[in-house]
């Protein structure tokens, strides 16, 4: 790559910062990537579905099918008065840019547009094939993005062998974490049922709080497993319990709770749900639970890809990489299933840059490591289509 690599990746994340793009509007951010690609050759194919953008594009033809994924959309800001400079002006302050998106996740793809430009600047002809799936729906309810965009893509029998999600993975250095997969996410939303009725007369009424607590405190000390080599152990978390009318008189008639299970692959979300929905019974609970999966575990094992990202961070920063399964959920959990039952799943990393002010007020990424990481994609890209 040549000297100003770090000012391309600059101008082009600047340029997607000042897009308002807040979940799931995409304020124009995929225009600016699909021109820069359409200029290389990739064809350009938008598959929106209810209000999200999703952009496939993707050139050449035939295997290895190397795939860089990631979302245009962004968080809301929180308070603006609260933030150093406003939050969609792209500005540099001690070596920083500001603005919200530049980690999660619009520095690493401007790092992945300049990394193909310079690949296909010393290789027209790449073999194989490369492509990009980008959505303004990965911070929101994920339902029409990814998810979608990959049903759309199985009917004409695509499938990447391999894939770059550009989430900020990094703790510390840029690349000293890489994500090779991650927990699954179950969430409940639980309703227990009583009777109202007036706290002088409990007799004529039930009280769904006293009865629920006492299931709760089961179900919270349940040891779901110990974890493997990859992931650690399931966990179980209470975040949100709702009941009575603000007043201090009445026995309630429900108890709303909502919890979360974070899961590795010891665990499958049908055995967890018939679990929790054994304990309720058993308690003789008269609830309603309604259920919804977020994503199931997936991990990327030992193999090419890994290789070829622990050996391009290596190369670049002399790091020896950390492959990692913590943090929440990313669309990896769509892509790396991608495809009918008894094929082979696709090897998915995540690699992005320091992840320490993502979703924060004052969202930055430092100026040091926008060239590496668009080095390190660029030698991946090299090691792969190779």
């Amino acid at each position: 790559m040549t000297v100003n690599t770090q000012d391309k990746v600059l101008a082009l994340t600047g340029e997607l910062i000042e897009r308002h793009s807040v979940t799931p509007d995409d304020a124009g951010c995929q225009e600016i990537i699909a021109q820069r690609l359409a200029q290389l050759g990739f064809t350009i194919e938008h598959l929106d579905h209810n209000g999200v953008r999703n952009l496939w594009a993707h050139r050449g033809d035939g295997a290895p099918h190397l795939m860089f994924a990631g979302h245009t959309d962004v968080v809301p800001t929180g308070p603006v008065d609260q933030w150093r400079s406003p939050p969609f002006t792209p500005t540099i302050i001690n070596g920083l840019l500001y603005g919200r998106g530049a980690a999660d996740m619009k520095a690493s793809l401007a790092g992945m547009i300049v990394a193909v430009e310079h690949s296909l600047a010393e290789s027209p002809e790449v073999p194989g094939t490369l492509s990009f799936l980008i959505t303004s729906d990965e911070e929101g309810d994920a339902l029409y993005g990814t998810q979608y965009a990959i049903a759309e893509l199985k009917k004409r029998n695509i499938k990447p062998d391999y894939c770059i999600v550009g989430e900020p993975s990094s703790s510390k250095l840029i690349g000293d974490v890489v994500r090779c997969g991650r927990r699954g996410s179950l969430n409940g939303a639980l309703t227990i049922k009583g009777v109202q009725g007036h706290v002088a007369y409990p007799d004529a009424a039930h009280n769904p709080i006293h009865e629920g607590l006492r299931v709760l405190d089961e179900l919270s000390a349940i040891e779901w497993d110990d974890g493997n080599p990859y992931y650690p152990p399931t966990s179980l978390q209470i975040s949100n319990i709702n009941a009575g009318t603000g007043a201090t008189n009445i026995i309630p008639g429900e108890l709303q709770v909502l919890f979360n299970l974070r899961f590795n692959t010891e665990q499958t979300s049908a055995g967890l749900k018939a679990t929790i929905e054994e304990l309720f019974d058993r308690n003789g609970l008269n609830y309603e639970l309604q259920w919804h999966l977020s994503g199931e575990p997936f991990l990327t094992q030992s193999g090419r890809l890994t290789e070829a990202v622990t050996d391009a961070i290596e190369k670049e920063t002399g790091l020896a990489p950390e492959l990692s399964t913590s943090g929440g959920t990313s669309d990896g959990r769509f892509i790396s299933p991608w495809g009918p039952a008894g094929v082979s799943r696709v090897e998915v990393v995540e690699l992005g840059p320091t992840n320490a002010t993502i979703h924060k007020i004052n969202e930055c990424v430092a100026l040091a490591e926008l060239a590496p990481l668009a080095r390190i994609y660029q030698q991946i890209i090299k090691s792969i289509l190779t």
